[in-house]
């Protein structure tokens, strides 16, 4: 399966609202841990979702749109920093 496939599979198996195990995952898409792993962590680099320790959660449309202007426009005068909000230092 392509990693483009995998990655919808996975993303689309994740509950609206709440989080789910890595473990429930790769159960439920009949997939490795493995494979899994590697698809959130594409889905993450894309601002999707959100792993905490073993579980993972679809992000908002607010968090992503968020998370992509933190990520692409530099001038920005904020930063998120573990799911804090913070103000950028002003450089001298």
């Amino acid at each position: 399966m392509k990693e483009a496939d995998v990655d919808w599979l996975i993303y689309h198996r994740i509950p609206e609202g709440s989080s789910v195990s890595i473990d429930t995952l790769a159960a439920g898409c009949d997939l490795g841990i493995p494979e899994v792993q590697a698809s959130l962590t594409r889905l993450e680099r894309s601002c999707l979702v959100e792993q905490s320790g073993s579980s993972v959660r679809t992000l908002s449309f607010g968090e992503a749109l968020i998370r992509n202007q933190c990520k692409y426009e530099e001038d920005l005068p904020f930063t998120i920093e573990n799911g804090v909000i913070k103000e950028k230092k002003k450089s001298p």
